[in-house]
């Protein structure tokens, strides 16, 4: 039996999982899962690293005790976030989650600096969202910090002692050339970031090399075990893991974020693409993911928050009761991205765009799922058309794939057939690129 671990990290739970391969087929086993949120600490919307450092290692423990013969290990978490580490690898402190509002202010003046939005995105091809990394680094202080590790580098770090930044994570930030696929000079310049601040560059597939003889005596891991960068971006593993569909198929990763998009052999950088909202990240393999960023279940788990967390399935339920027709907001409004009273944003989203605002819990899980519907349909053809081609389906995976009313509005809104599942592409995904370096004549 091959055994490889994927350490699979949402923005709001993660899980550690088992994967069991054998002739180019998964089996995944989860050994752990926990929850986590960002805290509000010294002013900022803060990650506690530490518990998510703890949680890690006691997944890792789980792991090796059901799989004492665990080859090696993968990390993967959401993108744009990152740790400051001071001159003996020590963090700085709690990275500061990219729902904190401290990017507010800076992100038109570093348009400015580049003599417009237009100007930075023929640079990054990315998406000008207020959470990216090259604003959130606009906002910070650096003075004290000799690296800047993205998150899922921080755990490789924390693991091997090793620093690195893989490639698809790196597409996330706003500070990787698009065509050059290395760190910017013109962003690193305008941002007046030092370039040996950041790690140098590593791909998915690259082997790291052992553990850190203190994580061998707190997991009980074999010191023999690799860890292996894979697509680090959630989304990026997620892909990689997705099953066949004949034909040209977008993809919608669907979990707190959704991401929508299509795989290209390169990326679209134009003012048309940038008008709609589209961006280049990179995925697994090198190819190009041509994608939007959207609001995800991010707004039904906050309402839940604010509900005092009812049981889901009754919501669901009732939810899918209700007729068509009823109000949609724009799931891509920054006044959906800080937590909190997220039924009264939306209630305001409505209100302001002179509709009648959903009348109790599931009229609002109602407009959420059809809002995301909605907002589905529109970038994959938005999406498809940019790129000159002509869906003919969809995969939908991760937790949103699990939710059938999202699967159903999802396929009647496009008029394409829809793929669901499966729900642990990232962990799928993240587990392929570790087999497929470890034993090619698997693959």
């Amino acid at each position: 039996m091959r055994v490889c671990g994927a350490v699979d990290l949402g923005a709001s739970g993660g899980r550690v999982i088992a994967g069991i391969v054998d002739k180019g087929e998964v089996e995944l086993r989860t050994v752990h899962r926990f929850g986590h949120r960002a805290e509000r600490r010294d002013g900022r919307l803060r990650w506690p690293y530490a518990d998510l450092k703890a949680q890690v290692l006691t997944g890792l423990r789980a792991l090796a005790r059901a799989y004492p013969d665990v080859a090696s290990i993968g990390i993967d978490t959401w993108g744009v976030d990152y740790g400051l580490l001071d001159e003996s690898g020590v963090l700085l402190a709690d990275p500061v989650s990219y729902r904190d509002d401290r990017t507010a202010g800076v992100v038109d003046a570093v348009h400015e600096r580049f003599g417009g939005v237009e100007n930075l995105y023929d640079v990054n091809g990315l998406q000008p969202l207020p959470i990216n990394t090259v604003y959130q680094l606009a906002a910070d202080g650096w003075d004290r910090a000799a690296a800047v590790v993205m998150l899922p580098d921080l755990i490789v770090h924390e693991l091997t002692g090793e620093r690195g930044t893989e490639l698809t994570i790196a597409s996330t930030t706003g500070l990787l050339d698009v065509r050059t696929r290395d760190w910017s000079p013109e962003v690193l310049t305008a941002l007046g970031l030092p370039s040996e601040l950041l790690p140098p560059l590593r791909t998915a597939g690259d082997v790291v090399g052992p553990l850190r003889s203190e994580v061998v005596r707190a997991t009980g891991l074999r010191p023999d075990v690799l860890v292996v960068r894979v697509g680090s971006h959630d989304t990026a593993s997620a892909v990689a893991g997705l099953h066949g569909h004949e034909g040209p198929a977008a993809f919608v990763s669907s979990g707190t974020w959704s991401l929508v998009g299509l795989e290209l052999d390169g990326p679209i950088v134009s003012s048309e693409s940038l008008r709609a909202g589209a961006g280049n990240e990179l995925g697994a393999d090198g190819q190009t993911l041509f994608l939007r960023n959207l609001a995800g279940l991010w707004l039904l788990q906050e309402s839940l928050v604010a509900w005092g967390n009812p049981d889901l399935h009754p919501l669901l339920a009732a939810a899918e009761a209700l007729p068509s027709g009823g109000p949609v907001v724009d799931v891509d409004s920054n006044e959906l991205i800080a937590p909190g009273a997220m039924p009264d944003r939306i209630d305001a989203l409505v209100r302001a765009t002179g509709q009648r605002p959903p009348d109790g819990a599931p009229a609002t899980v109602r407009c959420i799922l059809d809002s995301l519907g909605t907002a589905y349909a529109e970038s994959t053809r938005e999406l498809a058309r940019l790129a000159g081609t002509e869906l003919r389906g969809i995969h939908l995976v991760g937790g949103g794939s699990q939710n059938e009313v999202l699967r159903r509005l999802t396929s009647e809104l496009t008029g394409l057939p829809v793929v669901a599942g499966p729900v642990e592409a990232t962990a799928r995904g993240n587990v392929l690129v570790q087999a497929g370096r470890l034993w090619p004549e698997m693959s």
